[in-house]
């Protein structure tokens, strides 16, 4: 068996354990793949959601059958979160006792609808948690996926949502998203007296963690592609100022101190750089800074108000937010600043424009009759196209295979805040993340390794 303590390493041999076990399973109980009849294409514009059955794991008594039932609640809101995939009431299963050594009794799952069925066990294995599961196409009677993990008990729903990415892939084709972290800006007090701190929790909202102490303003957290450091900015003394954090150490390093403000860093896709904004005498350009020489190259030269830039996930280009023709629209250009152009052209102001992990899409804010829109465009501008509308949403962030978006939405009044939400791409599976206080400004980490 393959121990996978501590955690971060799981993802490493999670392929290798799948075409072990794979290959034990179909051997010893006599199962030969097949091409899954079960698939959803999510390219479509409306999905109908797959009905999916997710009971109880099992626990064979040396583990509390509460983390049983952490990991598979963990799957099933996972899996329906994503709008795909339909959860099917345990009320309605008519097959008990499942175990994963050996097959259910499909004439029972198909009655209900089940398109596919999950089966897990959790157990002790030398003081840790062993997890294990078996998803099966109710349709065809065939295996499609089997895997076993070995982790301290408190990963139970880190375990969950790396069955759940594991089942998401078997079936769409698509990387999953949900062994995911996102960092945020917490925000607690009164309207007028907001203590804002960095936050990053699970991208289900769970295990929040408080990351500063509110003693400065913190804005713009971003990701590196690491997943271990974030950029952002503070106004700690006179002059914010762009601070890189590791998140697992505390540790923290001003990257640069420039004249004037300084907004909206992010890291290049291979993490050697970050692209900004500096203003100086009322105009604001944009400029990249390489992170080990510490040098930087100013990008564009304008009066205008440039600002939101993020890289192509090739790092070939980066698009941004200019007012240079009057208003605020999105323009595309290249690395080195060359070939700056307009892509936007529809009526209202765009904002914050941000790169699909995909490269197929750009994300924005638009501001028109009086909403703030979330929405997405190619990179050529083409294809527009609104997600949500609310009373004051922003700042988008992708999830790390580019199918799903978090942003906040203010609400209105004395006692209103910013709250986190996603949605899809189709546009019709909105939900709130919860969290304790009033969140914005997410930022989606890539998945954990």
């Amino acid at each position: 068996m393959i121990d996978l303590t501590p955690l971060a390493t799981l993802r490493r041999a999670c392929r290798f354990v799948a075409l072990l076990l794979g290959v034990l399973t179909f051997i010893s109980a006599g199962f030969t793949p097949a091409h899954a009849v079960v698939e959803l294409n999510i390219t479509q514009g409306n999905i109908q959601p797959m009905p999916i059955a997710i009971p109880d794991f099992a626990s064979d008594g040396s583990i509390d059958a509460k983390s049983a039932h952490e990991i598979s609640d963990v799957v099933s809101n996972d899996l329906k979160s994503s709008g795909l995939f339909l959860p099917i009431d345990p009320a309605a299963f008519i097959e008990k006792g499942l175990d994963v050594a050996r097959a259910p009794r499909f004439e029972d799952w198909r009655p209900i609808n089940a398109q596919a069925l999950v089966v897990g066990r959790i157990g002790n294995s030398d003081g840790k948690l062993r997890a294990e599961f078996r998803l099966w196409d109710v349709l065809s009677g065939k295996q499609l996926a089997g895997e076993q993990f070995f982790t301290r008990v408190r990963e139970a729903r880190r375990v969950g949502h790396i069955i759940a990415d594991v089942i998401y892939e078997r079936i769409t084709g698509e990387k999953g998203y949900f062994d995911t972290r996102v960092v945020f800006v917490d925000e607690s007090g009164p309207k007028d007296k907001r203590v804002k701190r960095l936050a990053i929790m699970d991208q289900d909202g769970y295990n929040v963690r408080l990351l500063t102490t509110g003693k400065d303003l913190v804005l713009t957290p971003r990701f590196s592609p690491s997943t271990q450091e974030i950029t952002y900015m503070s106004f700690a003394g006179d002059d914010p100022k762009v601070y890189l954090l590791n998140i697992e150490t505390g540790q923290k390093e001003i990257v640069g101190t420039f004249p004037g403000m300084t907004f909206a860093p992010r890291f290049s896709p291979d993490g050697q750089r970050i692209v900004m904004s500096l203003e100086q005498g009322g105009a604001a350009n944009i400029y990249a800074m390489d992170l080990r020489s510490r040098s930087t190259v100013q990008l564009t030269n304008s009066q205008a108000i440039n600002t939101s830039p993020c890289y192509a996930p090739d790092g070939r280009q980066i698009v941004f937010q200019s007012d240079r023709d009057g208003s605020q629209q999105i323009y595309v250009m290249k690395a080195n600043g060359s070939n700056q152009r307009r892509i936007s052209s529809g009526g209202g102001s765009y904002s914050t424009p941000v790169w699909s992990p995909r490269g197929d899409l750009i994300a924005f804010t638009k501001q028109a009759g009086g909403q703030f829109l979330i929405g997405v465009m190619k990179p050529d501008g083409s294809g527009e196209r609104v997600l949500t509308e609310g009373f004051h949403n922003e700042g988008p962030t992708w999830a790390p295979n580019g199918r799903v978006l978090m942003f906040f939405r203010e609400s209105p009044g004395a006692s209103g805040g910013p709250r986190l939400f996603s949605i899809d791409l189709t546009g019709y599976h909105e939900r709130l993340v919860a969290t304790p206080s009033f969140g914005s400004d997410p930022a989606w980490s890539p998945l954990i390794n």
